[in-house]
């Protein structure tokens, strides 16, 4: 059996792509393990089809992080069997790139995001610099490569001459849904990291706007107390309810209970420009409309399939428009909800995984020559 290593810098807990990637990988007759790290605050994980390692690190951010990492990373792929190693985005590449030349292994990249380009670095142009140079020198030496978007898979296509496939971060389909349409107060929804540029403070502006509104906020991030703070500095505190992180396994159960989902990333560099973010197609199998940036790639996607709004002028009186229009009549609401199942049967894993079992069955062939 073909042994595969999947590795990733945070606690595994709701990283629902690689989970949806490791169970196709599972199905399919691989032994995968998924290598992690550890928080102190780092919940228990569920039973998994794949088994898992978390390291316990030193450090928690800034390079010394990443350094620490990346070492404890390299000394476990060169001591476990493995077959092919899998790095999740930039910062796993370093360790994955090295081991896998110094063992003569298949090497695959799987870039969640254009790492060089998040919002975090869009403002430190020596870090970026940094960065980019690991970019630079490890993703030509490559085996094989996917990502999560047409422009991402351009940009390697175009500047590393590598041949990149496209696997979105589609999510399962689902037959059970709940009805909402009993509840009292439109629920919005916003899960996923709570970091800077994710239209969470205009959201909350925009609630005094809105009656029998509430937010639901899932996730954490760096901005996390500050968008407490105001939230309690516009006296708001009944109406936004955070849930901090959830466990995939019961991260469903709060995403069908909504009635619009937001994914309203601003302009900050190419990352979020070309960005086609895991919770929108959550909120899609949930049946629920959702308003987006006016971005090119969320914006295509709404267009094409008519499953909600885009928000083009940035204003909380903007925003609260939209809102208002989903919560429109009910011959509104059964409009989307007709769109919203088209696309979930379309725009779901079920379909996207052949694409990523083509790619590993090639990986596969790949280790067989190597080990004739």
């Amino acid at each position: 059996m073909i042994k595969i290593v999947l590795a990733v810098t945070n606690d595994i807990v709701t990283d629902n792509r690689l989970h949806k990637v490791a169970n196709t990988l599972c199905q399919n007759g691989y032994e995968v393990t998924m290598v992690g790290r550890r928080f102190s605050h780092s919940v228990n994980l569920f039973s998994r089809s794949y088994a898992t390692r978390r390291f316990k690190l030193w450090f928690n951010k800034t390079i010394l992080f990443y350094a620490n990492y990346n070492l404890r990373l390299l000394f476990y792929l060169l001591k476990v069997p493995v077959d092919i190693i899998v790095a999740n985005d930039l910062d796993t590449l370093p360790a994955s790139w090295l081991a896998a030349k110094l063992r003569k292994k298949v090497l695959v990249f799987d870039s969640h995001e254009l790492f060089t380009e998040v919002p975090e670095l869009v403002k430190r142009p020596l870090v970026k610099r940094v960065w980019a140079l690991h970019e630079h020198l490890l993703v030509p030496g490559i085996d094989y490569g996917y990502t999560v978007s047409q422009p991402i898979q351009q940009y390697y296509q175009d500047k590393y001459n590598k041949s990149f496939e496209l696997i979105r971060n589609l999510g399962l389909f689902r037959f059970d849904q709940e009805f909402k349409q009993n509840y009292k107060e439109t629920i919005i929804l916003y899960q996923g990291s709570i970091n800077v540029g994710r239209g969470l403070e205009l959201m909350v502006k925009t609630l005094p706007l809105l009656e029998n509104t509430k937010m639901w906020i899932i996730g954490q991030g760096d901005i996390l107390n500050r968008l407490k703070n105001l939230v309690v500095e516009l006296g708001l505190e009944d109406r936004v309810i955070f849930f901090g992180r959830i466990r995939l396994d019961d991260l469903w159960k709060y995403t069908q209970k909504a009635h619009i989902g937001i994914s309203l990333e601003e302009d900050l560099g190419l990352n979020y420009r070309y960005s086609l973010p895991n919770k929108l197609f959550d909120y899609i199998q949930s049946r629920i409309p959702v308003i987006v940036s006016d971005l090119p790639e969320m914006r295509k996607l709404v267009e094409k399939f008519q499953i909600g709004e885009i928000l083009r002028n940035r204003t909380p009186e903007s925003l609260a428009s939209l809102v208002e229009k989903i919560k429109g009549d009910k011959s509104a609401q059964t409009v989307y909800q007709q769109k919203l199942e088209l696309a979930a049967r379309e725009l779901c894993w079920q379909r996207e995984e052949e694409k990523l079992i083509k790619l590993y069955r090639q990986a596969s062939e790949e280790v067989s020559k190597n080990n004739a």
